[in-house]
Formats: structure tokens, sequence, C-alpha cells
């Protein structure tokens, strides 16, 4: 037989990553909707449309398949969140609402179930904790870049951190009611808040930080 050649392994390395993504999609559907409990390898692989083997093949634990799912999507809507704003600072109320809204869909819910399950399982705790560090640091430096902050001036740390710590208490509301009008409300305060602090709105995506008034 010949030997294998770059185009022959293509194909399957396409195949690969399209059932690794599909598997991953499928865990965070699941977790965001059945909770970890009745999140199983069998269940996320029979929603994926994989055999339980592929799945395990990809993934050799359920902790494996859960945080890789988790950080997969997390890293997707941290792309789209950029890519709302390629150039950088836009108009402040605008990230204010795209950064509340990385708190209020099926990535957090999920989360929430992984974090709940983490402070049981020592062994996912671990894992779970690296991964949220590294998630929160990510949105922490996303922030602080697409509304301008100076954090070299006092508070602005802080108060950038308050207000990512803010859109996660709305996204915990949110599980249990779509208060939508509310969080309206609170979004557009924490938009003059941050107007304040900051000092005033950068309405210009093509504006750098520095400029703004």
């Amino acid at each position: 037989m010949g030997a294998v050649t770059e185009a022959d392994r293509s194909p399957k390395q396409d195949r690969s990553r399209a059932t690794r993504q599909r598997l991953l999609e499928a865990a965070v559907a699941c977790l965001a909707e059945r909770g970890w409990t009745g999140s199983t390898v069998s269940v996320v692989a029979e929603r994926a449309g994989v055999s339980r083997g592929a799945a395990q093949h990809h993934f050799p634990t359920r902790e494996d398949l859960f945080t890789a799912a988790v950080e997969y999507v997390a890293e997707r809507r941290s792309a789209a969140l950029r890519d709302l704003f390629p150039d950088g600072p836009g108009d402040r109320a605008a990230v204010v609402a795209a950064l509340v809204a990385l708190y209020t869909g099926p990535l957090f819910r999920a989360a929430l179930h992984l974090w709940v399950a983490a402070s049981h399982e020592p062994q996912l705790g671990a894992r779970v904790a690296e991964l949220e560090a590294r998630v929160g640091r990510e949105t922490h430096r996303m922030a602080v870049e697409l509304l301008g902050a100076d954090e070299s001036a006092p508070g602005v740390r802080e108060t950038v951190q308050g207000f990512l710590d803010m859109a996660r208490g709305l996204g915990l509301a949110n599980l249990l009611t779509d208060d939508g009008a509310r969080r309206e409300r609170v979004v557009a305060q924490w938009t003059s808040v941050l107007d304040d602090v900051l000092g005033g709105s950068c309405r210009s995506p093509r504006r750098p930080p520095e400029v703004c008034p």
C-alpha cells in the first residue's frame, strides 16, 4: 500500500473537527437544558448524532467534555463580541449591552450548572476554577479595551469589575424570569456610571480611547 498523503488525511481531520464541534455544542445545550445530573456522555453523544465511543475518543471523561464545551463557547462568544467592535471602543451604551448579553444566554446557564457540580466534585472543581479564572481575566481585559478605560486612574479597575459583577447578577436573575424592561433600566444606569467614572462616552468606533472626552 502507498504512503498516506496529506490530502488523504485532510478529509479525516475535517470530519474529526466537525464531530468534536458537534459534541461541544451538544454538551453546552444539554448542560443548559438538563443540568449536570441529566447531562451524561450518552445523552450528549445522542444529541450530537455520534456514538458514545466516538464521544469518548475525543473526550475520555465526562469532566473533559463539559469543561471543554464551556470553554469552547466562551471563546466563540468572546470572538463574536470582538467582531461587533473590530476597531476598538465604540458607543459605550452598545458595549455595555453587549457585555451584559454575555451573561444572559445559554453559555452562562451552562456554566452555572457546571459551577454547582464543581462545588460538590473536587476533581471537577479544580478544572472549573482554572477555566473560570481564565474566562474572567479575558472578559475583564475585553471590557477595559471596549469601554476605553484607563485602569491607571483611581477607581477605574474597580468600577469595570463592579460592572461585570453586576452583569453576572443580571444573568442569575435571568435564570428565573426574563425581566427585560428592568434590565434595560439597570444597563442604562450603569452606562451613566461608567461615563462618569471613565470620562465620557466614546461614540466613534475608530476613536482611540486616549482622545475620548
